[in-house]
C-alpha cells in the first residue's frame, strides 16, 4: 500500500503538468484591457456646429465602446486646464478646436508632456511663425474653395433676381485674426471680383467674436454708413455671421427680397431660417459636414490609439450650397 502511494506521489505532478500544458492553464495571465478615453475640446460649446460635432463623435464612441470626454474651452487658460484634466482622467488622446490657433505650440508641448495624441479639427494650429504645425493631424474644410462657392452662389442668385452689380453692396463679415475665417471670406471676394463685381461696392464689417450678436453690431455700423444702398449680398465665416448681418439689415427696414445672405456651416441657425413660413434675407448656406468632423475625427483617434494607425496629416472636406428648396434632402443625406 505504501509502495502504491509512493508511485502516485511521483506520477501525479507529471500528469498535472501534462494536463495544464494541454489546456493552456499555464499561459501568461491575461492583462486587463485599458479603457479607451478620448477628449473632444471645442472653443464655443454653445454653437450648433460644435454641438453637432459632439453628437456625431458620441455615435463613434457608442460604436467602438470608448468614453468621450467633452469640454468647452472658450479661452487659453481654460484650454490648458482642460488638457491637464484629460491627462488626470487617463485619456489617451484628444481632438481640439482651439480658441486661438496661435496656441498650437503650447498645445503640442502640453500633450507631449502628458503622452496624449492630438488631432486638430476645423481650425489648423500654427506655430510662432504662423506656419501650420505638421506634427498635429488636421481635419478641416478648404476655406478658400468653400468661400468661392459662397461667392458663386451669391452671383447666381443676383442674376436670378436681375440685380445690376453697380446697384448692389457686398458686405464681408470679417474676422481676419482667424486664418480659416480670412480664407473663407477671401474666396468669396475673389469669386465676386472675377465676375466683375465693383470693388468700390465691397464693404467690410469687422466682428469682435464669431457669434450672431457680434455680427449684428458690426453690420449695423456698415448699414448706417451705406444707407443709400438698397440691395445687399452678405457673406462671412459662418452662418452666425451672416444671420447677424441679416438681422441688422432688417433693423434698417431692408426687406428680405433686398438681401441675399449665404452662410457657411449648414447649422441649426440656418435650418431655423429655412423652416420659417416666409423666406428671409438668409438665402442659403454652404453645408459642411459636422458628421465627418465629429464622427470621423473620433474614429481616427480611436484607430490611432488602438491600432497605432496615425491619421492623414491633412484632410479637407467639401461643401454643398443648401437653400430652402433643397435643405430637407441634403440634411437627410448628411444625418442631420
Amino acid at each position: 500500500m505504501k509502495h502504491t502511494t509512493s508511485i502516485f506521489r511521483h506520477i501525479l505532478p507529471v500528469l498535472t503538468g501534462l494536463l495544464v500544458s494541454s489546456v493552456g492553464f499555464a499561459a501568461e495571465p491575461v492583462k486587463p484591457v485599458t479603457p479607451i478615453k478620448i477628449g473632444f475640446l471645442v472653443k464655443q460649446a454653445e454653437e450648433p456646429w460644435f454641438q453637432d460635432e459632439w453628437r456625431f463623435a458620441d455615435q463613434a464612441a457608442l460604436e467602438k465602446g470608448f468614453t468621450l470626454v467633452k469640454i468647452g474651452i472658450p479661452n487659453g487658460e481654460k484650454m490648458m486646464a482642460a488638457i491637464d484634466n484629460l491627462a488626470a482622467q487617463k485619456v489617451q488622446g484628444f481632438i481640439i478646436c482651439a480658441p486661438d490657433v496661435k496656441l498650437g505650440m503650447a498645445i503640442e508641448r502640453t500633450s507631449k508632456r502628458n503622452g496624449l495624441k492630438v488631432i486638430a479639427v476645423d481650425d489648423q494650429l500654427i506655430d510662432g511663425a504662423g506656419k501650420p504645425i505638421a506634427s498635429i493631424p488636421y481635419m478641416g474644410i478648404s476655406g478658400y474653395n468653400i468661400g468661392k462657392q459662397v461667392g458663386e452662389g451669391l452671383l447666381e442668385e443676383m442674376k436670378a433676381r436681375d440685380w445690376k452689380a453697380a446697384e448692389v453692396g457686398a458686405l464681408r463679415m470679417s474676422y481676419d485674426q482667424l486664418p480659416t475665417a480670412h480664407d473663407r471670406t477671401q474666396g468669396a471676394v475673389d469669386a465676386l471680383k472675377a465676375a466683375g463685381f465693383p470693388v468700390a461696392n465691397m464693404f467690410d464689417a469687422a466682428q469682435s467674436k464669431t457669434d450672431t450678436e457680434s455680427a449684428f453690431n458690426a453690420a449695423n455700423i456698415a448699414f448706417t454708413k451705406q444707407a443709400h444702398i438698397k440691395h445687399w449680398i452678405i457673406f462671412g465665416m459662418n452662418d452666425e455671421a451672416v444671420l447677424g448681418a441679416v438681422r441688422a439689415a432688417e433693423s434698417h427696414a431692408l426687406k428680405s427680397d433686398a438681401i441675399i445672405g449665404i452662410g457657411i456651416g449648414g447649422s441649426k441657425t440656418a435650418l431655423n431660417e429655412f423652416v420659417k413660413p416666409a423666406a428671409t434675407g438668409f438665402y442659403g448656406t454652404v453645408l459642411i459636414s459636422p458628421k465627418r468632423h465629429g464622427y470621423e475625427t473620433a474614429m481616427n483617434m480611436y484607430k490611432w490609439i488602438v491600432e497605432q494607425q496615425a491619421p492623414a496629416a491633412v484632410t479637407l472636406t467639401s461643401g454643398t450650397l443648401m437653400t430652402r428648396r433643397n435643405q430637407a434632402q441634403l440634411r437627410a443625406q448628411n444625418g442631420l
